[in-house]
């Protein structure tokens, strides 16, 4: 990651009350991703369900889903920079504290080439990125951010403490001035990003897994040089509307294992266990460059037909912020 990256934002909503959506029901449940395997990995609780944590389908009978609380299991995420000016350059500082001492946690396990993943996106789900922030030895992250317009954000950080089980706290991030939210983009099938075409294949149903397989091509030509970022061919990040409850979803394989595919299909098995409308992000690199992909997929009931849709994501030419 090149942390001298500048976020440049293209739209901004102020916050949300917590359980509400940009033109979204409210019911939503928690994304649970089922491993197909140990390599299929997922994080919200880290062992194969998702980063939101690294969490797997083993913390599916969690209370609440990752991202959810700034405390949680021992921990808490302590952000030492709650607001930022728009349109100025920031050093975006913050701890995991451990709760039972009050001091700094310094010991962590890696997932996925990295100690911590840090997201940030925006409360209407129009802004996304994926960052690795820097680790002092005291203790504190920190990550130059520009943030020029303003608007309310949501901070993930996932990560997994030496010893112990993945998780993901969150804490909320304003970006002062006026703002405008921007509505939820439309279902559909196909996402458009730096020149490259995704689609969407699958759908999410609720309490049931389902397989969703993005596929790249580029000029019309499938894409099958992808190329391994943070250990594997592509990283999906999804995101509840309304709450922004987090999940992060590993694809089955592992890049270079001998027998999974670089491209151009990405596989993924996650579980929506109730009905709701969800922002999907997925993360590829091609070109030595990382690229990503939004997507707006609803989970519908046995009696409802489930659509998706994709717009490209606006992030960074440089994707210098992609951590992963």
């Amino acid at each position: 990651m090149n942390t001298g990256l500048k976020i440049t934002v293209f739209a901004a909503a102020l916050a949300a009350t917590f359980g509400t959506a940009y033109g979204v029901g409210s019911g939503v449940g928690e994304i649970s991703p089922e491993p197909k395997r140990a390599a299929h990995e997922t994080h919200d609780g880290h062992d194969g369900a998702g980063h939101g944590g690294h969490h797997g389908a083993g913390h599916a009978s969690m209370a609440l889903p990752g991202g959810l609380q700034m405390s949680e299991r021992g921990y808490t995420l302590a952000l030492k920079t709650p607001a930022v000016a728009a349109g100025r350059a920031t050093d975006l500082r913050f701890t995991v504290v451990q709760d039972a001492t009050g001091r700094p946690l310094t010991a962590y396990q890696r997932e996925h080439t990295k100690e911590l993943h840090l997201i940030i996106a925006s409360r209407d789900l129009s802004l996304y990125w994926h960052l690795h922030p820097t680790r002092a030895a005291d203790g504190t992250w920190s990550a130059p951010v520009t943030l020029p317009k303003s608007g309310a954000y949501r901070v993930f950080a996932d990560f997994t403490p030496r010893g112990g089980e993945g998780l993901t706290l969150g804490a909320d991030l304003t970006a002062s001035g006026s703002y405008e939210p921007a509505a939820l983009p439309a279902p559909g099938t196909t996402a458009e990003v730096d020149g490259y075409e995704v689609t969407l294949r699958g759908r999410l149903e609720p309490a049931k897994g389902s397989e969703l397989t993005l596929t790249v091509r580029r000029n019309g030509r499938p894409v099958r040089d992808l190329q391994p970022y943070l250990g594997a061919y592509g990283h999906l990040v999804a995101l509840r509307a309304g709450d922004l409850a987090y999940l992060h979803v590993h694809p089955g394989g592992e890049a270079g294992d001998g027998t999974t595919e670089a491209g151009p299909d990405i596989p993924f098995t996650a579980t929506a266990p109730s009905a709701g409308t969800y922002r999907l992000f997925l993360d590829f690199k091609h070109g030595g460059e990382v690229h990503t992909a939004a997507f707006t997929v609803r989970a519908a009931g046995p009696s409802q037909r489930p659509e998706a849709a994709g717009t490209a994501t606006p992030v960074p030419s440089s994707h210098a912020g992609h951590g992963h």
